[in-house]
């Protein structure tokens, strides 16, 4: 920098520039501060500010760094940021430009894992009312693991043992590494795609949270929760539960484990068999010594000793019944006569005819009506007598009323 010279604007922050990337402090360091107004851009670039109670520090993290963080930042989180110190010369602006971030107190991965476990939870992955049921008696059982541990050899050995009629299919896979998640989902969708199994167990032995994390990608929980054949998680040791786990139809504590769930027992099922056996022989013979004392009982009576007796016996219930029958039916005849005599003796009673058969005339005019009063009579009106035996005509000469004292 020369002595009494005069710098533009640009030309001044370009010696800065040159200063603080010539100073190896600056070219790799470590910052502790909490993240404020964190934004990732269209870009795929994160820009954000790292602060304390006294100062703060503009940050940028490239999309080249950015997309290898196993965690998804977030303002007001406490982290370490690496990077390296500069200035920006078009503002005359120190930055530090980050190459990694470490959350303070926990674990990046931790933090990707409750982040997304929170995430899938929200969504409804882990709900219970999407699992499946896993099969009785599976006649084909896909395992997606790596064909190089010892997971696949014991679950292999304790099918084979424990269901022998099933038929295992291996779909060797990485599940350690970056390139492990993408093969992993792969497999599974390709298992659902051409149905090859009834099952699926998918898994690895124990290890690290580094080690097991291919089960806790995003793109293996997906997988598992759209497969349509049922899944068994079975992912390193008792303790450990992945996302996976969370999504699977069924977890399994440990590979071994996976392989038990899977298949019944086949030595448990004969033995059920054999019980089931016996107790239908059992229900079987029962039945028969039933059935046998029910046929002695039939062979004894005496309607199949002697056909015969048994007509006989009907033919005296039907005579008797005919007797019942025809007296019956007599006395109810007899009834009905002398109800018939009682009635036909008050009708004729009260018939017009008995009355005339006395000696009493029924008088009626021309229009053939009853003359009942001497009043409705006039002189020289013609009347129609009738008499028990026939009737007369005559004519009326005068009248005479009787009169009431």
């Amino acid at each position: 920098m020369e002595q009494n010279k005069v710098y533009t604007v640009g030309e001044l922050n370009g010696l800065i520039k040159e200063l603080f990337d010539a100073t190896p402090l600056f070219l790799q360091i470590a910052v502790r501060g909490e993240l404020s107004n964190y934004k990732v851009y269209p870009s795929g670039h994160h820009y954000f500010t790292l602060k304390d109670s006294e100062s703060s520090l503009k940050c940028v993290m490239f999309k080249s760094s950015a997309v290898k963080l196993r965690f998804k930042p977030e303002s007001g989180m406490s982290v370490t940021a690496y990077g390296r110190l500069s200035v920006y010369p078009r503002d005359g602006a120190y930055q530090l430009y980050c190459s990694g971030l470490m959350p303070e107190g926990t674990g990046d991965l931790q933090i990707a894992y409750e982040q997304l476990k929170k995430k899938l939870a929200d969504e409804g992955l882990f709900d219970s009312g999407h699992k499946k049921p896993l099969p009785e008696y599976p006649g084909r059982i896909a395992v997606i693991t790596s064909s190089a541990g010892a997971a696949v050899h014991d679950m292999i050995r304790i099918l084979s043992h424990r269901w022998p009629m099933a038929k295992v299919l291996l779909l060797p896979v990485r599940v350690q590494g970056t390139e492990a998640p993408p093969e992993i989902a792969g497999a599974i969708r390709y298992a659902n795609r051409w149905q090859i199994a009834d099952l699926i167990i998918t898994g690895r032995g124990g290890g690290s949270i580094e080690d097991l994390w291919a089960f806790n990608d995003e793109r293996v929980a997906r997988a598992v929760y759209a497969s349509e054949i049922p899944v068994i998680s079975a992912v390193g040791h008792e303790p450990d539960v992945t996302i996976s786990d969370y999504v699977a139809d069924r977890r399994a504590s440990t590979p071994s484990n996976a392989a038990e769930i899977a298949v019944p027992d086949a030595s448990e099922e004969r033995e059920a068999l054999a019980s089931c056996a016996i107790r239908c022989s059992q229900a079987m013979d029962k039945r028969f010594k039933r059935l046998r004392a029910e046929l002695e009982g039939l062979t004894s009576r005496r309607v199949l000793r002697d056909a015969g007796a048994y007509l006989d016996d009907r033919r005296i219930e039907l005579d008797r019944l005919r007797e019942r029958l025809t007296a019956g039916m007599e006395a109810q005849l007899g009834a009905k006569r002398r109800e018939q005599v009682r009635l036909a003796a008050s009708l004729d009673a009260m018939s017009p005819l008995r009355v005339l058969r006395r000696g009493y005339t029924i008088a009626t005019d021309e229009g053939g009506s009853i003359v009942s009063s001497v009043k409705s009579l006039k002189a020289g009106e013609k009347l129609c007598l009738k008499l028990s035996d026939g009737s007369a005509s005559c004519t009326v000469n005068e009248t005479d009323e009787e009169k009431k004292e």
